[in-house]
């Protein structure tokens, strides 16, 4: 009986060591998985490199830079190599310049042709990228980038306008202007008038590009409010539009942050003795004021601009990154009053405490991001508040990547 409790004893004992042993192994198991977690974005980088290579990382190729399957010439990529070249700039990281090179020089063929891009749809969403191309053929003198640039501008020369000068969005978008076009369009059309055409031809560019703005706020500006309808349909016969006006319904933030960012970015390029420019910062400046007083206080902006309380609505990434961008560049370029810098950095201190997150890797995400809102179509977008609040939210969305690198570059973040 003895020896039986003391053998019962030892083994207990046997069992107890054993599991002690078993858990050990594993904490040291599970310490070891967790030091050999590679980071593949250094944390002691600014949150503008950051989250370049975050996208690097999650899109390899950057002609799939909106989770596309298949390269394609579009804005979005445009938008976001954009914000890499300024990275580029800054840094001089080979890395960012081969990935610039590498969208166009996959998509550009030798006689300049761009795949998968049609003249004929007349869409002022495909000029965006042509931004890449005007910084490219600076560097590398290639024909084939002229050539594809020279393509872009044709298809601006007979994009089809509303009665009084205004480019429809888009051939199957007849008689319509979207706040979108305006950043689509006219960087681009600005700098390349500026680079290659001659006096005279490049004063009817410039004057064509002040005319769009023109007609943006003629068109789309709220008298009360100060904010902007997305779009504008001339004709009045698309459902979304109002009978008497031709506005859509409502103040869409990515909307009006596309805007805010084609006027910064094309005073970038339009002459300092043009008289559009005084008009344009005057619009700047009206427009600064209005997204200012729809702030939320946490710094974020709202999905529908104005109705920060109504059920569904949500605090949005993209719009509050373009802001962001907007205003500190409108800052440090003299556009705007200093005090919309305070503004620009409660919005970015916003983003980053409740919209951006970080993986164990390093990798940096940018969260509550509208995946895309527009007008009409097929199945039909009809710009009620319902369909803005339940089109899809994701993370890193180009859309909103794009604009947060520049707004960190221009905040020194």
């Amino acid at each position: 009986m003895i020896k039986s409790k003391i053998f019962s004893t030892l083994l207990t004992t046997t069992i107890i060591l054993s599991a002690i042993s078993c858990k050990d192994v594993k904490e040291k198991s599970n310490e070891a998985k967790e030091e050999t977690v590679i980071q593949i974005v250094p944390e002691n980088l600014k949150w503008s490199e950051r989250m370049m290579l975050s996208e690097i990382e999650r899109f390899p190729e950057a002609t799939k830079l909106d989770f596309s399957d298949e390269a394609r010439w579009t804005y979005t990529p445009g938008l976001v190599l954009s914000a890499c070249i300024k990275v580029y700039e800054q840094t001089k990281n080979q890395k960012y310049y081969d990935y610039i090179y590498a969208y166009a020089n996959t998509l550009i063929d030798s006689t300049g042709t761009i795949d998968t891009y049609k003249i004929t749809d007349q869409n002022l969403d495909m000029i965006k990228s042509g931004d890449v191309l005007l910084y490219l053929y600076d560097k590398t003198k290639e024909k084939r980038f002229l050539k594809a640039m020279q393509t872009l501008d044709s298809q601006l020369k007979s994009q089809p306008k509303t009665s009084d000068g205004g480019y429809w969005h888009k051939k199957r978008y007849p008689f319509q202007m979207w706040l979108d076009g305006l950043y689509m369009a006219e960087p681009f059309h600005t700098k390349y008038a500026k680079q290659f055409m001659d006096s005279a031809e490049a004063e009817k560019v410039y004057n064509d590009v002040v005319l769009q703005f023109d007609l943006i706020q003629k068109h789309s500006r709220d008298e009360k409010s100060g904010l902007l309808y997305h779009g504008w349909d001339e004709s009045k016969e698309q459902q979304w539009a109002n009978k008497e006006t031709g506005n859509s319904q409502h103040f869409w933030s990515r909307g009006m942050g596309w805007y805010g960012m084609a006027m910064v970015d094309v005073l970038d390029f339009l002459p300092e003795n043009h008289p559009g420019r005084e008009k344009i910062i005057t619009y700047l400046n009206e427009y600064a004021e209005a997204i200012t007083k729809v702030q939320d206080e946490s710094g974020l902006w709202w999905q529908v601009l104005d109705q920060g309380n109504r059920e569904g609505n949500y605090l949005e990434a993209t719009g509050t990154s373009m802001f962001t961008y907007t205003f500190a560049k409108g800052v440090r370029k003299g556009y705007l009053d200093k005090k919309y810098l305070d503004v620009a950095e409660k919005a970015y201190a916003a983003l980053i405490k409740d919209l951006v997150t970080v993986e164990d890797n390093g990798v940096v995400n940018l969260n509550k991001c509208c995946a895309v809102a527009g007008l009409g179509g097929d199945p039909y977008r009809d710009g009620s508040y319902e369909y803005y609040i339940n089109e899809t939210i994701r993370s890193n969305d180009p859309k909103g990547t794009g604009p947060f690198i520049m707004a960190s570059l221009e905040l020194n973040k």
